[in-house]
């Protein structure tokens, strides 16, 4: 397939798009609708020629907002259109073609996610009225997780659980992850071991062998694994209990505490922020220095554990917005994990932020390599939409 492909990541208030080409050397349009049905809502991106622009969208809900995506693309029509869906359960191992039997199948799976699985089905309903006659893909955040072995994603709770009501760990960020292992094994000139990062206001980590994820960091849902912008990560199960009882508080408001009042924002009582956190922990902001801390700490902690689930480790791989643009936290993630034999290079790993790919360590036989792989989650997406698109056509 030649033609564009429009990627969708749909909210329940905001459209993320990219009309990703099928040349690689072509400019591609990406953009943010947001503040959908508020009176304000607005469209921002980047057009063909790199530059900026805001459109006033007034009170546009999704259907509104994706005509007026589609009157920005420049006249350059798209030949699918792939969707982002969070997540997919144990239905779905890779991407499927959207029809009505599939998505009742993600309107079932809808309880483990419901944050994200009603939204992205918004975004379905409308480009399906809007473009009746293109063929409509989705593309799972779990889909790629779903090669854990049993040891891996069974909780150590009744079986009941697991096969009446599908409690078990499914990861997300499958896209991110997929993708930076792929091209890290086309960079090493191997199909390897690998332990990835991806680090920005979610975070997760996957040990990835062959193309295959073994293992993962996040779990039933994106609030399990390491300390993220304002997820609190892994914590005691009984907290639930302890809060419920000694506080008075609800479900609802433990669930709000974990999910948007905890982690780096939590730790730090100052930010969710990266760039901010590494600013005032240099300025002498205790609370900021431990969660930088704190935050490095769980990484190397997750990575070490991962690790185990690797018959070889040829390398980490940073990436997301703190992955690619801290080399602070790479350096000290790096340091927590001396018994590993690895060797970031100080200069290389400074000059290394946002957009440049490479190597941050001393190459040496035998020594796991260290990488930052900026993620292209957009142009997954779009890969798995075409080869679904070309295996239908056969």
């Amino acid at each position: 397939m030649n033609e564009p492909v429009l990627v969708i990541n749909c909210g329940s208030s905001s459209i993320k798009y990219a009309l990703v080409p099928a040349a690689a050397d072509q400019p591609r349009l990406t953009g943010l609708a947001e503040r959908l049905g508020s009176g304000d809502a607005r469209l921002k991106g980047v057009d063909s020629r790199g530059e900026a622009f805001t459109r006033d969208l007034g009170d546009a809900g999704h259907v509104e907002a994706l005509a007026a995506i589609l009157e920005g693309l420049e006249g350059r029509r798209p030949g699918a259109v792939g969707h982002r869906i969070v997540h997919g359960g144990e239905q779905f191992t890779r991407a499927a073609l959207i029809d009505d039997d599939v998505v009742a199948a993600i309107e079932a799976t809808s309880a483990l996610a419901p944050l994200h699985n009603p939204a992205n089905l918004q975004g379905v309903a409308a480009t399906r009225a809007l473009f009746a006659e293109l063929p409509q893909v989705a593309v799972f955040d779990t889909a790629f997780h779903q090669s854990l072995p049993p040891r891996a994603y069974r909780y150590a709770l009744p079986e009941a659980l697991y096969r009446e009501h599908g409690i078990r760990r499914y990861g997300f960020h499958g896209t991110s992850h997929a993708y930076v292992s792929a091209r890290a094994d086309a960079l090493a000139g191997i199909e390897g071991g690998w332990l990835t990062a991806h680090l920005g206001n979610g975070c997760s980590t996957a040990a990835v062998w062959q193309g295959q994820s073994l293992d993962t960091s996040m779990g039933l849902t994106p609030l399990e694994g390491l300390v993220m912008g304002t997820r609190s990560g892994d914590v005691d199960p009984g907290l639930h209990a302890h809060l419920a009882r000694q506080l008075g508080w609800g479900l609802e408001e433990i669930d709000r505490v974990l999910n948007r009042e905890s982690g780096l924002l939590g730790l730090s009582g100052h930010s969710n922020d990266m760039r901010e956190l590494e600013a005032a922990a240099e300025a002498g902001h205790a609370g900021a220095a431990l969660a930088v801390e704190v935050f490095c700490y769980r990484i190397a902690k997750s990575l070490a554990a991962l690790s185990c689930a690797l018959p070889r480790l040829d390398g980490i791989v940073f990436t997301g917005g703190i992955g690619e643009n801290s080399p602070r936290v790479r350096e000290q993630v790096v340091a927590l994990l001396p018994h590993f034999g690895l060797a970031l290079d100080p200069e290389t790993n400074r000059e290394t932020i946002r957009g440049r790919e490479g190597r941050i360590d001393a190459p040496a036989p035998n020594r796991p390599a260290l990488w930052v792989i900026p993620t292209d989650e957009e142009g997954r997406i779009a890969d798995e939409t075409r080869q679904l698109l070309g295996e239908t056509a056969r």
